[in-house]
Formats: structure tokens, C-alpha cells, sequence
């Protein structure tokens, strides 16, 4: 028996509700439970957790932060998506041997990579 199971990722969010929707409209997660103060959402085994941070103790926007990656079957449908909700583009779309690679700035600057395989 494994000594320990991955339970779940969080991120630290101003406003949990507005998190939630720009995971669950931009990516497709499905939502499991939003309050004020917390969030869980689920994409396939991947489990994210949102919690309220007051804004004084929020990492910089532009800062570094944890990175969370994804598979997309068309990044640029995507990161139109994501940026309707709110994202930034983190400089420009890489057109690699393997696919299409882009990073963008979520919600909180969080960054998130994206890859559309050739």
C-alpha cells in the first residue's frame, strides 16, 4: 500500500467564483463545489483547489507560479477562450516539430502551458 496518494493542487485566488468559471468555461473542468472562500474541480483524475487569498497576500501577478499544463486538441480556439475570461497571453504561439506550445496568465497570474500535438 502506497505511503501516500495525491489529493489534490491549489492555487490561491482574490475571487474563488470567478476562478471556478474561468477553469470550468476556459478548459472544461467540471465543478464539484464554489463557495466564497473555496473551489474544487476535477478534470479527468487532475482534482484543483481554490481558496480565497486576501489581496495582501497574494504572489505577484507577473511573478513566478506553479505551472499547470494541458493537452488541447486547438490552441488557438483555446487561448481565445481563456482571454474572452480573462487571460493574457505569455508571449507568442510556438510552433514546435511536436505541435503548438503557448503559455498564458490566468486569473491571479497563474500560468498555465498549453500544447496542441502535431
Amino acid at each position: 500500500m502506497a505511503t501516500a496518494s495525491f489529493r489534490w493542487i491549489l492555487q490561491l485566488h482574490r475571487d474563488v467564483p470567478k476562478a471556478a468559471r474561468f477553469y470550468e468555461k476556459g478548459l472544461d473542468f467540471s465543478v464539484n463545489v464554489v463557495t466564497l472562500r473555496w473551489a474544487e474541480l476535477h478534470s479527468g483524475p487532475l482534482k484543483l483547489a481554490l481558496m480565497q487569498c486576501p489581496s495582501e497576500h497574494m504572489p505577484s501577478e507577473k511573478g513566478y507560479s506553479s505551472l499547470l499544463s494541458f493537452t488541447v486538441t486547438d490552441i488557438n480556439t483555446t487561448i481565445s477562450k481563456l482571454m474572452e475570461l480573462g487571460a493574457e497571453l505569455d508571449g507568442s504561439i510556438k510552433y514546435e516539430v511536436h505541435g503548438k506550445v503557448a503559455s498564458v496568465r490566468c486569473l491571479d497570474g497563474h500560468v498555465l502551458g498549453l500544447y496542441e500535438p502535431s
